[in-house]
């Protein structure tokens, strides 16, 4: 299992928060997924083998955020 902290901008409210939680959540591999939108950080724990730190990047910008 693995860790990461996302920068992500462009998430102002509740509702961008509960979108990059549910996006995310749906890859594959995905365990747990926090969002805190004052910080705006997504904190991430996946399983490595079966997805990516730039599958997840990729899922957040698909929904107009910008991971940094």
């Amino acid at each position: 299992m693995r860790n990461d902290i996302l920068n992500v901008t462009g998430m102002s409210c509740m509702h961008c928060a509960a979108s990059v939680t549910r996006t995310v959540k749906m890859l594959n591999g995905v365990k747990k997924v926090e969002v805190k939108l004052s910080d705006k950080i997504v904190l991430v724990e996946y399983d490595e083998v079966l997805t990516s730190k730039a599958d997840i990047t990729k899922a957040i910008e698909k929904l107009g955020y910008r991971v940094e």
